[in-house]
């Protein structure tokens, strides 16, 4: 007898293609193989041209090797680069590989992108609970009056992030109301991170990520907790990223979306 796939499943379906193929990408989240933080005097690093230090604004590579690109152009002498607070980092090439220059709360660093790196060559899927509509819930999208900003730690201890929260939403789940913040904005996209009872025990401890779309005139609004995505800290060491504020840690377990990839691993 041949199984009949649901709307809802080939959707969910979709979405777990996409997000394999985020995954694997050979130069995304999984190619990373280190996160170097910069200081004040010029120090190299293993298998990486050139010298490399940072002020309170910029950073400062030193080579004369030929083997560094950044915009195409070969560098030479001491290149300046300057990358946006919070921002994606400036790329410079050597060979296939690429070095990103980051900067996080103050502090610069070099993050290393390898095609060649082990956890991506070892990646197949991201682990996720069977998909069940019992976790597509409707919520209510209650917007600030103004909108204000969240901070929030970082899996890098001493590192903040600093979140435009633009509202609410309400919903219940078990008879109970829980209320969240909203992060983002109905023009560019409205997300969560939140944390909840299954938080490091069988999905990553330090948030996961729920995408909303967009609320209808009354505020209305569709939560499927089955598209809870990991963030890129589940996946590696060397990313930065933030934890789940106070407000949207819910006691509950939520038994849906995607799994820690990385078994025991805490926030």
């Amino acid at each position: 007898m041949t199984a009949t796939v649901t709307e809802f499943e080939q959707q969910w379906a979709t979405w777990r293609s996409e997000r394999a193929a985020w995954a694997s990408q050979p130069l995304g989240w999984l190619s990373l193989t280190a996160l170097n933080w910069l200081g004040r005097t010029g120090e190299t690093f293993e298998d990486l041209p050139g010298s490399w230090r940072a002020d309170a604004q910029n950073v400062y590579v030193t080579d004369e090797s030929g083997a560094l690109r950044f915009n195409g152009a070969v560098l030479t002498g001491v290149t300046t680069l300057t990358p946006g607070e919070g921002a994606p980092g400036l790329e410079v090439h050597t060979g296939d590989r690429i070095i990103e220059v980051i900067r996080r709360s103050g502090q610069f660093a070099l993050r290393v992108h390898d095609p060649a790196a082990p956890a991506l060559a070892a990646f197949t899927a991201i682990p996720a609970f069977a998909p069940d509509p019992r976790w597509v819930l409707t919520g209510r999208f209650t917007p600030f009056e103004v909108a204000r900003v969240v901070t929030t730690g970082a899996v890098v201890a001493g590192l903040e992030h600093h979140h435009v929260a633009t509202g609410t939403v309400t919903f219940e789940l078990d008879g109970a109301e829980h209320s969240l913040v909203v992060f983002g904005n109905q023009t560019s996209g409205l997300h969560l991170l939140f944390t909840d009872g299954t938080s490091g025990v069988s999905t990553y401890g330090g948030a996961r990520r729920l995408d909303l779309p967009r609320p209808a005139a009354d505020g209305t609004v569709l939560l499927d907790f089955n598209r809870a995505a990991n963030l890129p800290c589940a996946f590696t060491d060397y990313a930065t990223c933030p934890i789940a504020p106070a407000e949207n840690r819910l006691g509950t377990e939520i038994t849906a979306g995607e799994q820690d990839p990385r078994k025991g691993q805490q926030a």
